[in-house]
């Protein structure tokens, strides 16, 4: 054994107890760098969230450039609500721009103040826009009274369906406000930026975020991909972004588009799990959001010229609705929602192979929320300015890159039974790979349905398919568990403090990075494979990198 594997394992096992070692179960699983399976596209860098004004609040600012650093110009935003009447005061589920009025003789008057705002703070930062085109301005609904909703955590859900939901009293108007919006960002960020931007119309036009019929939903689109390439003839234009994957509306959307001519740069759908409490604790979905999915693909599939069109998952989250709480939602703030995210992640590729189909991105749909208490229970990548374990999981994501490599596991669940029971008998301890010219990266998790203890995976992990020649390697090891990557977990330690002082933020603060175990260091490659041996606590996500000359 190498002094840097011995010295791995040693960081690894001293923090876990000599019981959990004994109740150990062992896993296998080897990673090959000689076996590529394809481009792998840098889905998980789409990220979203319904209150748009939060983005340039402090601490909104501070996620979006977390954001950016995972990789700059490449990171996308989308947000409900940029064309809402109001005063750009925020609230849940709930964003405003005042971008369009009229004056009193019924002339349109366009402002883009607040909306630029919300654009500045992303660019600045490295973070583009994935364009919601919605919702109706005040003006232009046809039912405009009542206006901005009052819903609050607890409230029924279709309270928020108020006056901005509407179909447009004038659809010419509506058209020519699309219009002006986007020749108003080609004048103010260049063409050639706003040609990257993703610009789709509306959100879940299939359920009570669109008060009209489907008939109306289709013209709407219509009319709005042609003002946006009005403005910007090779715009990327693109929907439904529809709630779930329902084949009819689906594929309805997709006929129209191909007997109306109406141009389609992507194709977008939600997916969403299922989480419940029982038995006093907190049981997860999987299984709900893949089936999503996996139907979602098939129908697209079932096009043949739209297979190759990319797709975007434009909300892929555990659950529906990030402002919610409630006792079936407490995985947000630890490391169930992390370990959720590297297992779902990792299936999405698999199911796009599966269908042959082109998927791109999957838009994570959490954000921040400001000024509420530490971990106050939303679904979010930060609380209080502190990045979540989750976020750790995109920042392992980013270090991955090049062509998707084979990985298999001992103890990987079926894809099969996670799309009709999910992760619910044996945890699911698998991995993913990506290999680039002299680097192999490989992401190891351990994940369970049901929020409850359970014993460390044993993990014998092999880096294989190394060149020949190659006799020493640089090692290093990310890992998020409760005591790593996880600023939630040292503020349990801290006693759960409702106003941390300045140590304990900064404390705080330097957990919620994404940790590594160790020092890293050079290690001995034979015959072409390096083989380490670690535990992995449930709910922990490890990722091991290893560099050649």
């Amino acid at each position: 054994m190498s002094s840097v594997i011995a010295a791995l394992l040693v960081a690894l096992g001293a923090a876990a107890p000599a019981t959990t070692q004994a109740e150990s179960f062992p896993v296998t699983i080897r990673a090959d760098a000689g076996e590529p399976l394809g481009e792998l596209a840098p889905i998980w860098r789409f990220f979203g969230g319904d209150e748009p004004n939060y983005a340039h609040m402090k601490d909104g600012r501070r996620l979006l450039a977390a954001l950016g650093e995972l990789e700059p110009k490449a990171v996308y935003f989308r947000t409900h609500n940029l064309l809402n009447t109001g005063d750009g005061t925020p609230a849940l589920k709930w964003g405003s721009t005042n971008a369009y009025t009229e004056d009193a003789e019924g002339r349109p008057i366009y402002d883009w103040t607040v909306v630029d705002r919300i654009f500045d703070t992303g660019l600045e930062r490295g973070v583009r826009p994935y364009v919601e085109i919605g919702f109706m301005p005040q003006a232009l609904s046809t039912k405009p009274d009542p206006y901005q909703h009052q819903w609050r955590p607890g409230l029924p859900y279709g309270d928020i369906y108020t006056g901005w939901a509407y179909p447009p009293r004038d659809y010419s108007r509506w058209a020519e406000l699309v219009y002006q919006w986007v020749r108003h960002c080609v004048e103010r960020y260049g063409e050639a930026e706003v040609a990257t931007w993703y610009w789709e119309t509306w959100n879940e036009a299939n359920i009570g975020y669109w008060q009209g019929t489907p008939e109306e939903f289709l013209k709407l689109h219509d009319v709005t991909v042609a003002a946006v390439r009005r403005a910007l003839p090779r715009a990327r234009v693109g929907g439904p972004d529809m709630a779930g994957s329902d084949p009819e509306f689906l594929r309805a959307f997709l006929e129209h588009c191909r007997e109306e001519g109406t141009p389609l740069d992507f194709i977008s759908f939600h997916a969403k799990g299922r989480p419940r409490y029982v038995d006093d604790h907190v049981q997860m979905g999987i299984a709900a959001q893949l089936a999503t999915i996996d139907q979602g693909f098939a129908t697209i599939a079932s096009f043949p010229e739209l297979k190759r069109t990319p797709i975007v998952i434009g909300e892929s989250d555990p659950e529906g609705c990030a402002a919610c709480q409630g006792p079936q939602l407490a995985y947000r703030n630890g490391t169930m929602y992390s370990s959720y995210t590297a297992a779902s992640f990792a299936r999405k590729y698999d199911l796009a192979r599966k269908h042959g189909v082109n998927l791109q991105g999957a838009l994570t749909w959490a954000f921040e929320f400001e000024d509420q208490a530490y971990f106050a229970g939303f679904r979010a990548l930060a609380s209080g300015g502190l990045p979540l374990p989750v976020l750790n999981v995109f920042r392992m994501f980013s270090k991955m890159g090049g062509q998707r490599v084979a990985a298999e596991s001992s103890a990987e669940g079926p894809l099969d039974t996670m799309l009709t029971e999910g992760v619910r008998g044996a945890p699911d301890v698998a991995a993913f790979a990506s290999a680039e010219p002299n680097r192999l990266a490989v992401l190891v998790w351990h994940y369970h349905d049901d929020d409850v203890p359970g014993p460390d995976a044993a993990v014998e992990l092999t880096l294989g398919g190394l060149p020949a020649a190659v006799h020493h390697a640089k090692l290093a090891h990310y890992r998020i568990d409760e005591d790593h990557s996880n600023a939630y977990g040292a503020w349990k330690r801290m006693g759960s403090p409702i106003a941390p002082d300045r140590g304990q933020y900064s404390e705080m603060e330097a957990v919620a990075r994404l940790a590594v175990m160790g020092e890293p260091a050079t290690t001995s490659v034979e015959g072409g494979a390096v083989t380490l041996r670690f535990p992995l606590p449930r709910q922990a996500v490890s990722l091991v990198t290893i560099e050649w000359p």
